[in-house]
């Protein structure tokens, strides 16, 4: 068997499980009534990837999962993005621990692409990024992601998640695929929900409490609905003691590794009101607040075999671990009025989405200003982020009824102007003060945002689109879409998209599409910087003066970093392609299986360093106008290089009814994915020509890692969920596949001393819950990874001498098994 066919037959070998149960269970259900209940949810109809009002999910052109409230709730967790990972294959969401911002927005991929290359919307509005640029090493690395963790679970009706490039429909960001959270309607029914729990281990006790309820408007004309949701987590820790020698490790666990204490808020409003019986005004919108402390690294003190800095006797003699808190403020309006007039379905709507991060470093100190001045502070406000974002939309439907075509065409076509800006607000003078001493500065854990770092930026971008969708035959569905943007930074993008499905019967058919998309660089990767600083005394830099020198990210657009090589940044392009089918075996067994591919050029990464204090560049720089030199290294974001995922995704689902003995209701999904960098844009010219001043637009960690293989290749998800009067269970076990964690480059590269790619084995994870249902009352208790399974410890060379045992790739976490109750009351 070919190394290129398993992947194809593996993914076929879950639906050979499926008929075979359902074969057994054909006997058992003979006489009983059709699964209506599955049955009624293929037939809902979906607003996801297609302007149609009558596209269902079992008619989709493209891939698409819906994922019901009541399948969010049997997931055990509270956290949005997990329990999306615990439900779709092609979906990850791995947990970094002190990794500076990364643990507080934290990203999710789907097939494994960037967290930026997904589009997220509610209500099929588009949802506003987070102000967080992730710049460290984690999966995600250089996106500036939404965090799906501002919206309640508990005002999700549903959620679809298209598998399929769509930005001729929505425009950027939209390359993997599409989340559309769809929010609870009405005004009737509601619930009022307390949970908590706790870890095996006895830490990361969690507790929240959540309301959601209806409430009419001037009789039946409109409604009300609000979900209130207040939630607080401790923080968890798996870190170990310094193996260097029995006398580190005799100082005990003082790094810490695991989840960050959280403690959030959110309150979320959806409204409509019938103005006339044609015109409706509909709103919603949210606030969100959360406040999360994460570590950094533990800085030993006077009391170690190799003591650190004598300056911290008078503060921490014993050593301190930093902690950093991020205050995040989250919060969107959307408002609009829609209606139909002879026929014409119409939308005008604006959008308001915006996020706001305010970072401290606490239990720290700055040793420069504490040499300088004699004193330090011991909590450091580092500065602001924010992210906003303003939309205008015009979207206009009909279905028109030409006589030369069998059905109706649904025409469908629309504006969009849209505004994003970025600003970054510089810290206190304490949180990176310098000095001229040499002792290092900023403060211990995590420096602040400099006067140099501060930008207030924005963009804007007007987009036409227009789609056809229609059933050429009883047996041929097909939708065309277009869209041309016109952005203020980068110019204009056209995308396309076409689809097609046919039915050769009742139960069977094929499916496929071909679309080019784009995903524009986000305002942080355009304009986000950090740098750190330090002061060198004459003769530590060849060629230059003592002084304060700078270090670390630059925009793209900033002096330096332009003579350095670096372009304005283009967006991204992909090319996407997919072939499925879709197999109704009976009522109750659906099936499908989907391969595809997605070719993207243009891939935007983080830069090497750029050495500027080589006597060829400090001459270069200096003969452009740059005498003043005070940087020591920097890096970009570049147009790295192209890559190519090519994967498979497969769900089957069966309903066994055994009449008065219960319903199984059995879901096996699985997902195959290969990502390769298939170029690299060669270094610049001028960087050539300054000979070796160590820049790389990708290095080894990132063409294999971060694009390619740091995040599992194959998932597969079997769920079980039995259900008898008032009583039922839900099993889902899970298998992570392989993933690898790379050294950045050959030249370190070196198996005598356990410098070496680690590859980590793949693990199977059980949830398990019961639950019984009195009246309006529902009572859960459940465990999360029942078993216990942890992730492959790192090697010796990962390990920072053992302090750190785990990997921030490991796409469920650390922690453990979480065992947690519910209860819920309905109404």
């Amino acid at each position: 068997m070919s190394k290129r066919s398993k992947p194809i037959v593996l993914a076929w070998l879950p639906a050979a499980v499926l008929l075979a149960l359902s074969g057994t269970a054909a006997a058992q259900d003979a006489g009983t009534p059709p699964a209506t209940k599955k049955a009624k949810e293929l037939s809902t109809v979906i607003v996801t990837g297609t302007r149609s009002d009558s596209r269902t999910e079992s008619s989709s052109l493209t891939p698409i999962d819906v994922v019901s409230a009541k399948v969010l709730q049997q997931t055990g967790t509270n956290d949005l993005p997990t329990a999306l990972a615990r439900i779709i294959p092609s979906l990850n969401f791995p947990r970094p621990a002190a990794a500076d911002t990364a643990d507080t927005q934290r990203p999710a991929q789907l097939r494994g692409l960037s967290p930026d290359q997904v589009l997220v919307l509610v209500n099929g509005k588009r949802w506003h990024p987070g102000a967080i640029l992730l710049n460290n090493g984690v999966i995600g690395r250089g996106s500036q992601p939404v965090d799906l963790n501002t919206i309640p679970i508990s005002a999700i009706d549903h959620i679809e998640v298209l598998r399929d490039g769509a930005s001729a429909q929505y425009g950027s960001d939209a390359i993997a695929g599409v989340i559309n959270v769809i929010l609870k309607k009405g005004a009737k029914g509601g619930d009022v929900e307390v949970s908590g729990g706790q870890y095996s281990a006895g830490d990361g006790r969690q507790w929240l409490g959540s309301a959601n309820f209806g409430i009419p408007l001037s009789g039946d004309r409109g409604w009300l609905r609000l979900a209130l949701e207040s939630s607080n987590e401790d923080h968890t820790n798996r870190a170990g003691p310094d193996n260097r020698s029995p006398a580190w490790a005799a100082l005990g666990v003082n790094f810490r590794q695991g989840d960050p204490s959280v403690h959030s808020s959110n309150l979320l409003l959806n409204a409509q009101y019938d103005i006339t019986p044609n015109v409706e005004f509909y709103a919603f919108g949210h606030f969100s607040h959360r406040d999360s402390v994460s570590p950094a690294f533990f800085r030993y003190g006077l009391n170690s075999p190799k003591p650190n800095n004598p300056l911290m006797a008078s503060v921490y003699p014993d050593g301190f671990l930093p902690l950093e808190n991020a205050d995040s403020n989250d919060q969107s309006l959307v408002a609009g009025l829609r209606g139909t007039v002879d026929g014409w379905r119409w939308d005008v709507s604006g959008n308001y989405g915006g996020n706001r991060v305010r970072y401290e470093t606490r239990n720290s100190l700055n040793y420069a200003y504490l040499h300088d001045f004699g004193t330090t502070p011991t909590v450091f406000r580092d500065g602001i982020l924010k992210a906003t974002q303003q939309s205008f939309d015009i979207d206009i439907a009909k279905d028109l009824r030409p006589g030369w075509l069998p059905n109706p065409v649904t025409m469908a076509f629309g504006t969009e102007y849209l505004r994003q800006t970025y600003a970054i607000r510089a810290g206190d003078l304490p949180s990176w003060y310098v000095g001229t001493s040499g002792v290092s500065g900023g403060a211990q854990g995590f420096a602040g945002w400099q006067p140099a770092n501060a930008v207030n930026a924005s963009r804007h971008d007007v987009a036409e689109y227009l789609d056809f969708e229609t059933n050429l035959t009883d047996k041929l569905g097909t939708s065309l879409a277009v869209r041309h943007e016109d952005y203020s930074d980068f110019g204009n993008t056209t995308s396309g998209a076409l689809a097609a499905r046919y039915d050769f019967t009742d139960s069977f058919a094929l499916r496929g599409s071909a679309s080019t998309g784009f995903r524009a660089p986000s305002l942080g990767q355009e304009y986000f910087s950090q740098i750190g600083s330090l002061f060198y005394g004459n003769g530590a830099l060849p060629g230059l003066p003592a002084g304060i020198y700078n270090r670390g990210l630059v925009p793209v657009g900033s002096q330096i970093a332009t003579l350095l090589g670096a372009e304005p940044l283009k967006p991204e392009k992909s090319k996407n392609f997919t072939l499925g089918a879709v197999w109704n075996a009976t009522d109750a067994l659906n099936l499908s299986l989907d391969l595809y591919q997605i070719d993207i050029t243009n891939r935007i990464a983080l830069s090497g360093a750029i050495s500027t204090t080589t006597p060829a560049v400090v001459s270069y720089l200096a003969a452009h106008g740059v005498t003043n030199l005070n940087y020591s290294s920097v890096n970009y974001f570049t147009n790295a290089g192209d890559t190519r995922t090519r994967g498979v995704d497969f769900v089957g689902t069966y309903l066994a009814d055994f009449g008065g003995a219960g319903t199984l209701t059995t879901t096996l999904s699985a997902n195959y994915n290969q990502n390769k960098v298939t170029s690299i844009k060669p270094n610049p010219a001028v960087l050539s020509s300054l000979g070796n001043t160590g820049f790389v637009r990708l290095n080894r960690q990132d063409i294999k890692g971060y694009l390619g293989n740091s995040s599992p290749r194959s998932k597969l998800i079997l769920n079980e969920q039995y259900e008898i009067g008032q009583w039922s269970f839900t099993g889902t076990l899970t298998r992570y596949g392989r993933y690898t964690s790379y050294v950045s480059s050959l030249a370190t590269y070196n198996p005598a001393k356990g410098i070496v790619d680690q590859t980590f084995n793949p693990k199977w994870i059980l949830d398990l819950a019961g639950n019984y249902h009195w009246q309006n009352w529902a009572f859960t208790l459940g465990v999360d990874n029942a078993l216990n399974i942890h992730p492959d410890k790192n090697i010796a060379n990962n390990s920072n001498n053992g302090t750190l045992p785990y990997s921030t790739f490991s796409p469920f976490g650390y922690n453990g098994a979480y065992v947690y109750g519910k209860v819920r009351y309905s109404w």
